[in-house]
């Protein structure tokens, strides 16, 4: 016994007869969701023959189903563009802290030797004795 294979263009056509039908709600296997597996199971073939064969039928499918691979690849290729561009402002932003870090710890550093240095001029005013003289009362 003989098993005859359809032309591939006939599967192709009946595959996309299958997820029309699918579409508009005139299934002849009831099928209601659309996916690989209702229009495989629509036309006859398993869904493997979809994946393998005819991978633009399963695309259109996954378009249907508003999950084509393209749209996914181009929002996370926008995703990640809109993630690179904020990435490098937030870059630019620890490089400026930074640098404004280096500068207030230089800052920082000739205040800390002023501090010392107004420190010493205090302990010396505080060594000088500051009381009154007492003054020779011989001439009153």
């Amino acid at each position: 016994m003989m098993n005859k294979r359809k032309p591939s263009e006939a599967r192709e056509r009946d595959l996309q007869l299958a997820l029309t039908r699918i579409q508009r709600g005139r299934s002849h296997t009831g099928e209601t969701k659309i996916t690989i597996a209702a229009v495989a199971r629509e036309a006859g073939v398993s869904t493997a023959l979809i994946h393998n064969h005819y991978p633009h039928i399963a695309e259109a499918i996954r378009e249907a189903q508003g999950r084509s691979s393209r749209i996914q690849r181009d929002l996370k290729a926008q995703d990640l563009s809109t993630q690179r561009d904020k990435n490098r402002v937030l870059r630019q932003e620890i490089k400026e802290l930074r640098n404004k870090v280096a500068s207030l710890a230089s800052i920082n550093e000739v205040l800390l030797a002023e501090n010392t240095a107004l420190k010493e001029k205090h302990n010396v005013f505080n060594m000088i004795d500051l009381a009154p003289k007492q003054h020779d009362n011989s001439y009153k």
